[in-house]
């Protein structure tokens, strides 16, 4: 968590509370893991592709 403050410096504690309490309205609480489960799968896939990029560049230029 302290590493999502720095990067969201403006963000203090009261506002990641409200935000989770206004998540939890919005979704209910069955909906979040699934939520977090595809969040984890996006991100996932995400540095896949971030890794995978710099090989396929090497390629096209040889």
């Amino acid at each position: 968590m302290n590493s999502f403050l720095t990067i969201f410096g403006f963000i203090g504690g009261t506002q990641v509370v409200i935000i989770l309490v206004v998540v939890l309205l919005l979704f209910g609480g069955r909906k979040i893991p699934e939520l977090m489960k595809g969040l984890g799968s996006g991100i996932k896939e995400f540095k896949n592709a971030a890794k995978e990029e710099p090989e396929e560049k090497l390629e096209d230029k040889n």
